[in-house]
């Protein structure tokens, strides 16, 4: 190794100029020296702290990997091999912490400890030499300067031994700090090579025993292990990229899709509607009421479940039950200058929640839907064929049924209608069957707004004393309900009514009906208008459940033909026969809709009938009251099971479209 440079002690003495210009080069070295070690002692410290801080991260990454097994993931179908390679892992990584925290251990004692030794111990040892040196030296020039004034004519033999005295000894003190200083300068030279080493030859010695042991401790047995877990690695990435693939290729798909499918309610015109659903789901925009007269709209999610209309808000994890839809019935409503809103109402006649569909598709599809479901379609063997079989009428309008007989040739070669409560047969009045041109003429109009909505007949006869168009006053009317001994009250919603050619048997009912759903189906008239019902011994009368005012009123003599639906109960129709002014006869089919039973309706109105036959024999009366239960007024008491709704008849309907 190369000889360093050295201060010489001789020289210390005589303090020249050219020693003390070379022992600035020595403390220009050693204050460099100073603060590179400062530096190097922080970048030891950090490799120290970096070396703890893996201690206590691997102890975390160990109980990490401990605790996945007790995420309990809702998705965690296959985690089972996870789990047991992370267990493997987590002790993999608690036996690295042990060498890791060995490591630790090292650093701190043969790489950090030697330079703080170094720092503590040789530079502070020679910056307090530097300082005591400066002090002797200031001693000595201040007693040179003394001793040099002492006078020369008066010399004083005493003074100037005392000063040289002193002289003398500021000049010991000076060689002796002198002596001293160089050496630690001079020692410096050599122990900053060592102190520069040494913590280097530890941080190594410690790193590569930590790998020695590692690998001593792993590879032997991790060999297999890493080697599985590597493969496992692979076969799930191999999976990952098929996937990836697929779904890149359905993205390319979906998104090379129609621009229709982004635009809503893209096809007005003619969209294809599937009439069939018995169950559908979607976003509609549900009508909130805020106050009085305020309202809001919220987007929500609708689907159908059974019987019943769920809603989940976005987020939630399920829906709610909304509305059960068993004999509700739907109808298309104007509601706040919105398009396709629909509502809601129960079988009691309230109007449960109103509805908005972003497309004329959806509106319509809803709404059949609904209507569908509302029938318990959902509740047979078959619910597609049945939802089929249902809307087929619109089908069959367009070609002419040449023979209405032949769809019930089997089951009805002897025609009897078969009254539900008292078992009375009924004689149809004809064995056999009619031409369907025979019962109705072909190409006769259908009337759906025979009926005026409340607030039209109001604002016609606001001002002045209302008009019955059938010729009856009000009070009349009145006068006829107390006095009849019949009374019964039904929701009904009217779907259409048209001029027949015969009242000679129910078919005639059954083929208005058809026609009347096929032309609504064909046509998209959902436009209904609710009412009550008002079966009397005297008359059948159509009142607004609003404002109670008489719609229409027909005189139960003239219903000739009266009949429930086969398949549908809840449609009911009558079939009224007029006398005309000039001579004529006019009959005209009425259709309805019912919350209840047909054969209920068909059964008050055939008890009418009775009462006004039996009113004309007073003991073929007198033996209907005593067969039939009588109310505390002496009025017929019948239908027990609507006296519930009876006491919500009163509540307000409104005009709606369905």
């Amino acid at each position: 190794m190369p000889a360093v440079d050295k201060l010489l002690l001789e020289e210390a003495l005589q303090d020249s100029p050219q020693t003390r210009s070379l022992l600035s080069v020595f403390e220009e070295d050693a204050g460099t020296l100073t603060e590179y070690t400062n530096q190097l002692l922080q970048a030891m410290q950090r490799v120290y702290g970096a070396q703890n801080e893996m201690c206590l991260a691997t102890q975390q990454l160990s109980k990490q990997l401990l605790a996945y097994e007790k995420q309990h993931f809702t998705l965690g179908k296959g985690d089972e091999e996870v789990i047991s390679t992370l267990h493997y892992f987590s002790k993999v990584v608690d036996e690295l912490n042990i060498l890791h925290s060995e490591l630790a251990k090292q650093l701190a004692d043969t790489m950090v400890l030697p330079i703080i030794q170094f720092r503590e111990k040789d530079l502070t040892e020679v910056s307090t030499l530097k300082d005591l040196f400066g002090l002797a030296s200031n001693e000595h020039d201040v007693s040179m300067a003394k001793y040099s004034r002492l006078p020369k004519r008066k010399e004083n033999e005493k003074l100037k031994a005392e000063v040289a005295k002193e002289v003398a000894n500021a000049r010991r003190k000076q060689h002796l700090s002198s002596l001293q200083y160089y050496c630690a300068l001079n020692a410096l030279q050599y122990r900053k090579r060592v102190a520069m080493m040494e913590p280097m030859l530890g941080y190594t010695r410690g790193q590569i025993n930590f790998f020695k042991k590692g690998a001593e401790m792993f590879s032997k047995r991790m060999d297999s292990f890493l080697s599985s877990v590597s493969d496992m690695v692979q076969s799930i990435q191999g999976e990952l990229d098929a996937e990836a693939e697929k779904m890149r290729i359905s993205q390319q798909d979906l998104i090379a899709v129609n621009e229709s499918v982004y635009t809503p309610d893209s096809d007005v015109v003619s969209p294809a509607i599937n009439r069939n659903l018995i169950q559908k789901a979607g976003y509609l925009n549900l009508r909130n009421k805020t106050g009085l007269v305020t309202t809001t709209w919220e987007r929500l999610y609708f689907f159908t479940q059974g019987g019943n209309l769920m809603c989940q808000p976005r987020g939630a994890v399920a829906g709610g039950l909304i509305q059960d839809l068993d004999n509700c019935s739907v109808m298309a409503v104007d509601c706040e200058d919105r398009r396709y809103c629909f509502q809601i109402t129960t079988p009691t006649g309230k109007v449960s929640i109103t509805l908005q569909a972003e497309s004329k598709k959806e509106y319509e599809e809803w709404i059949c839907a609904i209507n569908n479901i509302s029938r318990q379609i959902y509740l047979t063997d078959n619910p597609e064929a049945a939802a089929i079989k249902l809307n087929q009428t619109a089908l069959q309008a367009v070609t002419p049924i040449t023979s209405l007989g032949k769809k019930h040739e089997v089951q009805h070669s002897s025609q009897t209608v078969k009254n539900m409560e008292n078992d009375k047969i009924i004689p149809s009045g004809s064995a056999g069957f009619q031409d369907s041109t025979q019962l109705i003429a072909p190409g006769t109009p259908i009337q759906f707004d025979i009926v005026l909505p409340a607030m039209e007949f109001l604002d016609q006869n606001r001002g002045g004393r209302r008009a019955n168009p059938f010729g009856e006053s009000e009070d009349s009317s009145k006068d006829e309900e107390e006095d009849s001994l019949l009374q019964q009250m039904f929701v009904v919603r009217f779907l259409g009514s048209m001029a027949v050619q015969s009242d000679e048997t129910c078919e005639v009912i059954y083929e208005a009906m058809r026609q009347v759903l096929a032309a609504r189906a064909i046509h998209n008239i959902f436009r209904m208008t609710e009412s009550h019902l008002m079966v009397t011994s005297k008359n059948l009368r159509l009142i607004d459940p609003q404002t109670q005012v008489t719609r229409a009123s027909f005189e139960l003599t003239t219903v000739t033909q009266f009949a429930a639906h086969q398949e549908n109960r809840r449609l009911i129709g009558f079939v009224i026969h007029l006398s005309e002014t000039l001579g004529e006869e006019s009959m005209s089919a009425y259709v309805f809709e019912s919350n209840t039973e047909g054969e209920k309706i068909c059964y008050a109105i055939s008890l009418g009938k009775e009462i006004i036959e039996a009113q004309r024999d007073p003991e073929a009366l007198a033996q209907l009251m005593k067969s039939v239960p009588l109310t505390n007024d002496g009025k017929f008491m019948l239908l027990n099971d609507l006296s519930e709704e009876d006491g919500t008849m009163h509540e307000g309907g409104e005009e709606s479209e369905a």
